[in-house]
């Protein structure tokens, strides 16, 4: 009976999900994204080299953390195991096409991160505790006025569920199953997933129960090594398969607009991209307005400038990366939704004996990265909602939930997140399209009064 019930709220939200993740968010996070795009005056391209530049600059002002640290920190979120298994699921269900899409998704994705960014430091507000806060929540009361605050609730309430951190645990059990325990000979039992999520769990309580200077802290240290050690990981299996390379990148443009299976098709592929995209590079969702809202620095257009940096490094660079190994092993054809076990086949297939091995290094990083992260996006979202004196029963909460993740299956952990950062978008693009004057015209200010040849 209860098998039945479970199986029934499963299929309905699985219908839910596939509704409001197609079509749907994809007119609100593409055209959204595409809009601020020229509203901006393509300043994702225009500025880059200022964006670069803007990382140098010391600023004071209220806050917890640097813009550099607020940068790592959201780095360190979003290059995790979306980066991974998010893009392996990409390439499962939508072939090589989806990753141009996913590009696609990382241009626009970075207009709509400078405007998040941007309004971050614009409209900060106060917690119940009288600290300084910033994120969705924020400039959405102090922006849009007090009225507009059950918008904030609802943000803040879908936030919790969304930044529970639980497809990064799911993989990471998924991927210590397949490449120690079962050549090993142990089963893949309950109980060996809940003892993983028991020691992920306290891992991850070490970091995350010191709060936010911890985890910047140890963000600004492990983001540049992680992508250090994966980018020279591809770059070796690129050269040993150089002349496969070009008939590779040549599958991503060539799937990414075949008609041969019709129009709808092709927008399915497009859809999966974006899909997908939204969970790496969480551009328009609101959850990097959290973490750079925290940031001391006291110019809302600077600090708009270093957000933009995210999707170019998480979508643009380390998602490419990722898909070169999967792409070049051509094992993607398989039934179902599979994401990091593709992956680890993949380097195995092209580094025999040391592939996975070498790969389960690099996940490692990423999937802790990520969840030290999340944990403070859900806090701050908890902390709105019941006030910051109560956070920590939500980071027990968040706790716990790590091991459950391990257990349940990826459908299942992909299908709520993908609908939780759908709606979580609602009002945080509502927010970004309806305050973008304002920040058009603190960008005539800023760059009137900051010009510098090396810009322009």
């Amino acid at each position: 009976m209860l098998d039945k019930i479970w199986s029934s709220i499963a299929a309905a939200i699985q219908a839910v999900s596939d509704f409001v993740c197609g079509y749907p968010l994809f007119i609100w996070l593409i055209g959204g994204g595409l809009f601020l795009f020229i509203y901006s005056g393509a300043a994702p391209i225009r500025y880059f080299g200022r964006a670069i530049h803007s990382l140098r600059i010391k600023h004071e002002g209220k806050g917890q953390i640097s813009s550099l640290q607020a940068l790592a920190s959201t780095v360190s979120s979003t290059v995790g195991m979306g980066n991974i298994a998010g893009v392996a699921i990409a390439i499962v269900m939508g072939g090589p096409g989806a990753i141009f899409w996913m590009w696609v998704s990382a241009l626009v994705g970075m207009a709509s991160k400078f405007f998040e960014g941007s309004l971050s430091i614009m409209y900060k507000g106060k917690d119940n505790l009288g600290e300084t806060q910033g994120g969705p929540m924020y400039f959405i009361t102090e922006g849009l006025g007090h009225k507009w605050r059950p918008l904030a609730i609802f943000f803040s309430s879908v936030g919790m569920i969304g930044c529970l951190c639980v497809m990064q645990a799911n993989q990471l059990a998924e991927s210590l199953i397949a490449v120690f325990a079962q050549p090993a000979g142990v089963s893949d039992t309950v109980g060996l997933r809940a003892v993983i999520g028991i020691v992920t769990g306290f891992t991850v309580a070490c970091v995350v129960l010191g709060g936010i200077q911890r985890i910047s802290k140890i963000a600004t240290r492990i983001v540049p090594l992680m992508v250090g050690l994966y980018f020279i990981l591809i770059f070796v299996i690129v050269i040993l398969n150089i002349q496969r390379v070009p008939e590779v990148l040549a599958s991503i443009f060539r799937e990414a607009f075949n008609l041969k299976a019709g129009f709808g098709a092709l927008a399915g592929t497009a859809i999966i991209g974006a899909r997908r995209a939204m969970y790496v590079n969480e551009a328009g969702v609101g959850t990097a307005s959290l973490m750079h809202g925290a940031s001391r620095n006291t110019e809302p257009i600077r600090e708009g400038l270093v957000a933009m940096l995210e999707p170019a490094i998480d979508s643009g660079l380390v998602c490419t990366l990722t898909a070169l190994p999967i792409l070049l092993a051509g094992n993607y054809h398989v039934e179902g939704v599979q994401g990091l076990t593709v992956a680890l086949q993949s380097f195995q297939i092209l580094i025999p004996g040391a592939g996975q091995y070498l790969l389960m290094v690099i996940v490692f990083f990423f999937a802790f990265s990520t969840m030290f992260s999340y944990s403070y996006y859900g806090m701050k979202c908890s902390g709105y909602l019941f006030g910051m004196q109560n956070v920590r029963y939500y980071n027990y909460f968040y706790l716990l939930m790590i091991v459950v993740s391990c257990i349940i299956s990826l459908k299942t952990v992909v299908t709520v997140m993908d609908l939780a950062f759908a709606l979580m978008s609602v009002p945080t693009m509502f927010c970004l399209l309806r305050l973008s004057p304002r920040v058009k015209r603190a960008m005539h200010a800023y760059f009137g009064n900051n010009s510098r040849p090396a810009d322009k």
